[in-house]
């Protein structure tokens, strides 16, 4: 029995020792992303437990000089009374590239207790040697100096080919808001010790931009102009460009802290042992670029808002079986690449009957070096106060797709509802639904009949002839006049819709500024702009007599001028509509800014003279 137990706790421990083991083992592969053809370089196999039977891949394209060379390292800590230990085996090899190309390394394995482990593949490009020069001299110094180059950037030969920044752009023939990604790259032969804030970044004037987050700069060996440069991405930015034609992109500057090796007259054999270096300041021109940017064709098609990319387009309804005073949900997802920030909301329409809110509205996007991708995912509710049989229409969306050059049209399916009379006498309260606060139904209760005696009124007398008699005839009479004047001029104010709505702009335009102050003393800038977009788009179509939807920047210009309003409102009015655009997409700005087109937006409405 006690020979039992204890073959019993050895096997236990046999296999929390084995799950322990498969729990905690990593074997991984490091090696340089870039080489060049002639240089060595290691690669190396770590584990961090103690393994047997390694093996590595079958290497093709290069030479093993050396190796495996196998280290170890442990350690132990005790922290807060808590003993934790560390382990790691190495086996390096030391290789050499025989030619230019990319090559894949298989995984390597590792026996660890009793189970076997691969690491992960390799992908490592080898980049041709620097150009000899062509010049005559010492060609074994002009041999140190390529060497040093490729070894050791440290020491800079002084020209403008050792460190220089490059002005890199996806494309150059673009069309309007169609993505471009810039990049300014710098090249390196010599040693940066640090890239300084003097810097000076074009102002891209006639883009929309969207800086790009390039967190810890990543450094890459490329081969350029004949030589092997030690590389990093500094800047980059996405570009959305507003209109067409030649767009400069104007020169940029940069200041980098060099570490250059002290000159001196060599005096003996000892004296490279005790080189010196100082920090010098180079600055650093990166050159301008001009894109042609070709205006979107003619020909848009309905439903067309500015969406330039590739687009996708999905919808989903709640239900379609519902009851009267029962919320429903039409879900529509614009997912994509391409300028989403710009895309604007669709519009549904919701059958006769049904009583719609304001959409809720949720983005979910992101940046990189492709451009921009997401989702832009739209919640409708609705809430059907009559029972039938009803249709919500197709929603049409449509974009223009730059890889073809056409315009592409999207669109949801038709739904059918089928709404039944609800039991009872029930209301629906939607309290802030773009907060996203619950619907509730409130119940009214019924009140009961009074059957209990009633005691008569006993109306006051007047007699005839008095004053009072005479006034009870004639105060109604006179309001019914002054109701009859009212009424009549009213409807004939209001029989001309048209007339009416040029009346009311101002007061219209007043209160869309008054809600707009009060997103700006809330700081809420999404808002304030959208307000401010509205109040001057609902003036302009209350007095130009046109639908809002119908409104853009080309028609708004020609109307005014037909209506002979001085070119420099129209100017200002232009600029103001291209601003609001625009700026709920662009970097935060201050409240002094968000001030300034408050008041510029007050004084261009007063100043219209439509």
């Amino acid at each position: 029995m006690r020979h039992t137990k204890y073959l019993l706790f050895i096997l236990a421990a046999t296999l929390l020792s084995a799950a322990a083991y498969a729990d905690d083992v990593t074997f991984h592969a490091s090696a340089p992303a870039q080489v060049v053809v002639g240089t060595p370089f290691q690669l190396s196999y770590t584990v961090n437990q103690r393994g047997k039977d390694f093996r590595a891949p079958e290497i093709d394209g290069f030479d093993v000089l050396a190796g495996p060379y196998t280290s170890q390292s442990s350690s132990t800590q005790f922290i807060n009374g808590k003993r934790t230990s560390s382990f790691q085996l190495t086996y390096t090899y030391t290789l050499m590239a025989q030619r230019e190309g990319s090559f894949t390394i298989p995984p390597a394995s590792i026996t660890v207790g009793h189970e076997s482990y691969n690491s992960n593949g390799l992908k490592i490009t080898v980049l041709p040697p620097d150009e000899q020069p062509q010049t005559g001299g010492n060609t074994s110094q002009q041999a140190g100096q390529a060497s040093a180059r490729q070894g050791n950037p440290s020491q800079p030969t002084g020209s403008d080919k050792d460190i220089f920044v490059r002005t890199l752009v996806s494309k150059t023939k673009v069309y309007e808001q169609e993505c471009i990604v810039l990049s300014y790259k710098l090249y390196t032969l010599v040693d940066v010790a640090q890239l300084t804030n003097n810097t000076k970044i074009p102002e891209f004037s006639g883009f929309v931009k969207q800086e790009l987050d390039l967190g810890q700069v990543q450094t890459n060996l490329e081969h350029y102009d004949g030589r092997n440069y030690q590389t990093a991405v500094i800047y980059q930015t996405l570009l959305y460009p507003q209109h067409s034609g030649d767009i400069k992109i104007e020169p940029a500057a940069f200041e980098a802290i060099v570490r250059v090796r002290n000159r001196s007259q060599v005096r003996s054999i000892f004296d490279d042992f005790f080189d010196t270096y100082s920090n010098v300041s180079r600055q650093l021109g990166a050159p301008g670029v001009t894109v042609h940017v070709s205006a979107l064709p003619s020909g848009r098609p309905a439903g067309f808002s500015g969406g330039v990319g590739q687009l996708k387009l999905n919808s989903s309804i709640s239900q379609t079986e519902l009851q009267t005073n029962e919320a429903v949900t039409l879900k529509i997802d614009i997912s994509g690449t391409g300028n989403l920030k710009m895309l604007k909301t669709p519009q549904v329409e919701w059958p006769e009957g049904f009583e719609a809110y304001d959409p809720k509205v949720q983005n979910n996007f992101k940046t990189s070096a492709g451009g921009m991708s997401g989702s832009k995912s739209i919640e409708y509710l609705a809430i059907p106060r009559a029972s039938g049989t009803y249709t919500i229409p197709s929603v049409q969306y449509s974009y223009f797709d730059p890889q073809s050059g056409t315009y592409k049209s999207l669109s949801t399916p038709e739904y059918t509802l089928t709404i039944a009379k609800g039991e009872g006498a029930a209301e629906t309260v939607v309290q802030n639904y773009v907060d996203k606060e619950n619907i509730k139904q409130l119940g009214q209760d019924i009140r009961h009949i009074y059957t209990g005696e009633l005691e008569e009124a006993q109306p006051d007398k007047v007699k005839f002839g008095t004053l009072a008699f005479w006034l009870c005839y004639l105060i109604p009479l006179l309001i019914a006049l002054t109701c009859f004047i009212i009424l009549r001029k009213y409807f004939k104010d209001n029989a001309d819709l048209s007339r009416s709505r040029y009346r009311k702009a101002g007061k219209v335009a007043q209160k869309r500024l008054k809600t707009a102050r009060a997103m700006l003393a809330k700081n809420d800038r999404a808002q304030f702009y959208e307000e401010i977009e509205r109040a001057v788009l609902t003036y302009l179509s209350d007095r130009l007599s046109i639908p809002t939807a119908e409104l853009n920047k080309d028609n708004i210009d020609q109307l005014l001028r037909s209506r002979k309003v001085d070119e420099r409102n129209i100017q200002q009015l232009h600029d103001l509509l291209s601003r609001t655009e625009f700026a709920r997409y662009a970097p935060a700005q201050s409240d002094h800014d968000m001030q300034d087109v408050y008041n510029e937006t007050a004084d261009i409405l007063s100043n219209l003279n439509i």
